[in-house]
């Protein structure tokens, strides 16, 4: 199972969602106030399940409507993946990975672990 675990920086509150193992899957952006990052954790249950994918590496890049999982490679050439809910916003990113395919376990992983994921705060 896995966890969202909120924790306070400096600039506000990010979400972190880890997996069974305690791996790290992906992050939120920065919340001004605990109440937002709720809104954001509710966001990223709501819609990481029914989400499709959107590869912006393919030659072909088929374009699919919000929510949606957007796989793109970084600065670096790495893949990377982010969830936007339905109106467009960034719900939460992926950390890097060299192969595709580890990208898309990566959102595999999302769609599991976010269903009965416990909230930890470290706030």
């Amino acid at each position: 199972m896995g966890r969202f675990l909120l924790k306070r920086k400096a600039e506000g509150i990010v979400y972190y969602l880890k997996a069974a193992n305690g791996e790290v899957i992906a992050s939120s952006g920065v919340y001004s106030t605990e109440a937002a990052c709720m809104k954001g954790i509710a966001s990223a249950v709501k819609n990481a399940a029914i989400a499709g994918i959107e590869d912006q590496t393919a030659p072909r890049k088929e374009a699919i409507k919000h929510p949606k999982y957007e796989i793109f490679k970084d600065e670096t050439g790495l893949f990377r993946f982010r969830l936007k809910a339905r109106n467009g916003e960034v719900i939460l990113v992926s950390d890097s990975y060299k192969a595709k395919a580890s990208c898309m376990n990566g959102i595999n992983s999302v769609k599991k672990n976010v269903v009965d994921a416990k909230i930890e705060k470290m706030l």
